[in-house]
């Protein structure tokens, strides 16, 4: 009658054996493997280097501010400005908190890090968004800093070099985030006005409001691969014009395809390509 009938004290042995087993395997530690955005493969960390790419698709890992910094900016040239401003002002529930513990996990203020640097001996003004900082979005902190930098450059007859990485205004800054857009595009005018060179790199994503601004208003503007480039998202897109899109849309290939930026770049290739257009725009050439 009870031939089949499991019995308790496998069970108990059962899971004795994996307790015991557990204790002596080897522990992998964290952060040894990482997904690739891109393809989804695991890659051994070490393998993406500095520049943090796939070494098995060419697909880019995203980038602090800082990383970012350190791979165009000539070493130890770099240096930062209006890096306390740090004023908020919403009464949305829960956003001042948040705001702290980001200040203290990534060591910034806001979403966007600004300042003087050489790129291989060519002096430019730097702006550089920052996807860990509620994902690079733009509240009033971002547009005064970028305002600045750009009235900075004006200042002392420089050019200014935008790295765009975020999702858009920042929602909980509600009216204030979108009044950004029109003063760093206007800010950006003034600059454009007085003869100086403006370039923006576009990195993945670049969305939003962000796209909608300052992001399009490059004299020349140059995309890593396979970047994510748009302003509203697909799914909204396609449920409006109700149609099928393309599946490299809103893809930095599409986007140089038809017209929307200049070039493409690789991450390794991005200084050297910045430092070239810098040396063509500040030749000043002889009296004919």
């Amino acid at each position: 009658m009870n031939l089949f009938r499991k019995k308790k004290y496998v069970s108990i042995e059962v899971n004795k054996i994996r307790e015991q087993e557990q204790g002596t395997r080897p522990s992998v530690p964290d952060g040894l493997w990482i997904k690739c955005p891109s393809c989804n493969k695991s890659i051994y960390s070490k393998e993406i280097g500095k520049h943090k790419i796939c070494p098995k698709c060419g697909g880019c890992f995203r980038l602090t501010a800082f990383e970012r910094i350190g791979l165009i900016a000539d070493e130890g040239s770099f240096s930062e400005i209006n890096q306390d401003l740090s004023v908020h002002s919403s009464s949305f529930p829960g956003y001042e908190e948040k705001i702290n513990k980001l200040k203290n996990a990534t060591g910034l203020n806001d979403a966007v890090v600004t300042g003087t640097c050489e790129i291989e001996g060519n002096a430019a003004v730097l702006g550089v968004m920052d996807s860990t900082f509620i994902m690079g979005s733009m509240g009033a902190v971002v547009g005064e800093k970028l305002a600045r930098a750009f009235e900075y450059a004006l200042e002392k007859r420089l050019p200014v070099i935008i790295f765009t990485a975020s999702g858009g205004a920042r929602m909980q800054e509600g009216i204030i985030s979108l009044m950004q857009m029109a003063k760093i595009s206007a800010a950006a005018k003034r600059h454009s006005d007085a003869g100086l060179l403006y370039i923006t790199v576009l990195t993945d994503p670049t969305t939003g409001g962000v796209t909608a601004s300052f992001a399009m208003l490059g004299d020349i503007i140059l995309s890593e691969p396979k970047a994510l480039i748009g302003f509203a998202g697909r799914r909204v897109i396609e449920q409006t014009i109700r149609q099928k899109l393309p599946e490299d849309f809103q893809t930095a290939e599409f986007l140089m395809e038809h017209g929307f930026i200049d070039n493409i770049v690789k991450r390794e290739d991005m200084k050297d390509k910045l430092s070239q257009i810098l040396r063509i725009h500040s030749f000043k050439g002889e009296a004919v």
